[in-house]
C-alpha cells in the first residue's frame, strides 16, 4: 500500500497539471465560393483546385523546370528559411532539457601542508571527494510543458516559412522566366519591323530619286526606320537586366540564361479551377505558419501563469569522502543526501500579472494576425482570378486588333504604291502596327502572370519531386 501511494504520488508530480487555456482553432468567415471565379465554379466549386498540382505539372517548359530546380537548391532565401529551421529545432532541444533533470559528476583532491611556527606545530591534511548530484525543478503545473509546446509550434511555423519561402521563390522564377520571353518576343518584333521598313525606305528612296515621290515621304520612311531601330536597344539592355535579375534568383552571379519554349507557345489552360475557398486554409503556407504561431503564443500563457504557483525542486547529492585516497571507495567514505524545497511568489511588484497580461495580449494579437492572413489570401485569390479572366479576354481583343492593323497596313502600302494615298497613310498604319504588336505581346505576358499569381494565391508550388 505505501508502495502505491509512493508510485502514485510521483505520477502526480510528474504529470500535474497544464495552467494556461488548450488551443482552440478561431472561427474564421469562409465564403462558400471565390468571387471572381468562372460562372461554374460559382455555382458549384470544384473538388480539385490548381493549387494541388505540382510546380512542374503548372509550369511545363522544361527550360523553366530546370531554372526552378537550380532556384531551389542555390537561392539565398531558401537556404536561410532552412538554416531558421535547425535554429528552431535546436530551441526546441533547449526547452524540453529546462524540464528534464541535471545530473553532474564532480571529483576534488585538496593537500595542505604547514610548517612548524613559535606557537603551533607543523601539520598536514589531505581530503578527497567524488560526487554525482542531481536536481530537477519539477513540472508541476506544466510550466516546462507549455514552454515545450510553444517550441514546437514555433519551429513548425519556421518549417511553414520555409515552405512560404519557397512558394514565393517559384511564382518568382516563373513570372521572371515569361517576362525575359516576352522582351525576347518585343525584340524580334522590334527587328523584323526594322529590316522591313528599311526595304520600304530603299524602294522610296529610289522612286524619289527617279522624281516618282517628294523627299517628304522619304524622311517619313526614315521616321518609321528609327522609331523601330531605338526600341532595339532599350530592348536589349531590359533583356540583360532581366537575365541578371533571373541569375540572382538562382543564386548565382549575373549571366546569360538559356530560353526554351516560346512565350506564344507556352501551355495553359483558359479556365482555372479554385477549388473550395475552405481548403485554401490547409494548403496555403503563411496561412499555416499564422496558425502555429498562435499556437506559440497560446501555449506562452500557461508559461506566463505558472509562476502564480509554488515551484517545487529535487535536489539529491552522492558519493564518497576520505583524507586518504587509496580508502576513498573502501571503508565508510559513502555519502548521500537529498532534500526538496518549494518556492512560492509573494510580492513580485506586479510583474507576474504584467507578464500574463502581456502573453495574452500577444495571443490576441497573434489570433488577429491569422485572421487577416485568411482574409487577404481569399482577397488575392480573387483578384488572380478575375486578373486571369479579364487577361484572357484583353488578349483576343488584342489579337483582333493586331490582325486589323496588320492588314490596314497592308492595304495602305499597296495603295501608296498604286499612287491612290500619301505615305502619311503608311506612315500612320504602320505605326499602328508595330504598336498593336507590342501591346499583343504584353497581352500574352500579362494572361501568363495572372496564372502565376492564381497559382502561388492558391498556395501552390512549395510541394517538391
Amino acid at each position: 500500500m505505501r508502495r502505491l501511494i509512493a508510485v502514485s504520488l510521483v505520477v502526480l508530480l510528474l504529470s500535474g497539471c497544464a495552467v494556461g487555456p488548450n488551443y482552440k482553432r478561431p472561427s474564421v468567415d469562409v465564403p462558400g465560393t471565390y468571387r471572381g471565379a468562372s460562372p461554374q465554379e460559382s455555382a458549384q466549386p470544384a473538388a480539385e483546385s490548381l493549387g494541388d498540382l505540382k510546380w512542374w505539372e503548372v509550369f511545363q517548359d522544361k527550360q523553366l523546370q530546370d531554372l526552378i530546380h537550380a532556384a531551389l537548391q542555390q537561392n539565398y532565401d531558401v537556404r536561410i528559411a532552412a538554416t531558421r529551421i535547425m535554429e528552431a529545432q535546436a530551441q526546441v532541444g533547449i526547452t524540453r532539457a529546462d524540464g528534464l533533470p541535471t545530473i553532474s559528476a564532480g571529483a576534488q583532491t585538496v593537500d595542505q601542508r604547514s610548517a612548524r611556527a613559535k606557537l603551533f606545530p607543523a601539520f598536514a591534511t589531505s581530503a578527497h571527494q567524488v560526487d554525482l548530484s542531481l536536481a530537477w525543478d519539477l513540472d508541476f503545473w506544466g510550466k516546462y510543458r507549455r514552454a515545450n509546446e510553444s517550441a514546437r509550434a514555433n519551429l513548425l511555423a519556421t518549417e511553414w516559412a520555409h515552405e512560404a519561402v519557397i512558394t514565393t521563390l517559384v511564382s518568382d522564377v516563373a513570372a521572371a522566366y515569361f517576362q525575359l520571353r516576352e522582351l525576347d518576343l518585343e525584340l524580334e518584333i522590334a527587328q523584323r519591323t526594322l529590316a522591313s521598313r528599311q526595304d520600304s525606305l530603299r524602294i522610296t528612296q529610289m522612286l524619289a530619286n527617279g522624281g516618282a515621290t517628294s523627299m517628304l515621304d522619304v524622311r517619313q520612311a526614315e521616321q518609321l526606320v528609327f522609331t523601330a531601330a531605338e526600341t532595339i536597344p532599350d530592348l536589349e539592355r531590359r533583356i540583360e537586366q532581366q537575365e541578371n535579375f533571373i541569375s540572382t534568383l538562382l543564386g548565382n552571379n549575373p549571366g546569360p540564361v538559356a530560353r526554351g519554349t516560346k512565350l506564344t507557345e507556352q501551355p495553359h489552360m483558359p479556365e482555372v479551377p479554385a477549388g473550395v475557398p475552405s481548403s485554401l486554409l490547409e494548403r496555403r503556407p503563411d496561412i499555416r505558419q499564422a496558425e502555429a504561431q498562435l499556437i506559440a503564443a497560446n501555449a506562452q500563457i500557461g508559461v506566463a501563469k505558472a509562476d502564480y504557483f509554488p515551484q517545487i525542486s529535487l535536489t539529491a547529492n552522492s558519493g564518497f569522502q576520505s583524507s586518504a585516497l587509496t580508502s576513498l571507495f573502501t571503508g565508510p567514505a559513502g555519502m548521500w543526501n537529498f532534500g526538496g524545497s518549494l518556492t512560492q511568489p509573494i510580492f513580485a511588484g506586479g510583474r507576474i500579472r504584467s507578464n500574463v497580461r502581456f502573453t495574452e495580449a500577444r495571443q490576441q494579437e497573434a489570433a488577429l494576425v491569422y485572421q487577416q492572413t485568411i482574409q487577404q489570401a481569399f482577397r488575392g485569390v480573387s483578384d488572380a482570378l478575375v486578373e486571369y479572366r479579364k487577361d484572357r479576354e484583353f488578349r483576343e481583343q488584342q489579337e483582333q486588333l493586331a490582325f486589323s492593323a496588320q492588314d490596314a497596313a497592308r492595304l495602305s502600302e499597296t495603295r501608296y504604291r498604286g499612287g491612290a494615298t500619301s505615305y502619311l497613310e503608311v506612315l500612320t498604319n504602320e505605326t499602328n502596327y508595330f504598336n498593336s504588336e507590342l501591346g499583343l505581346a504584353q497581352a500574352r505576358l500579362n494572361e501568363l502572370l495572372g496564372l502565376v499569381r492564381i497559382y502561388r494565391n492558391l498556395g501552390g508550388g512549395w510541394q517538391q519531386p
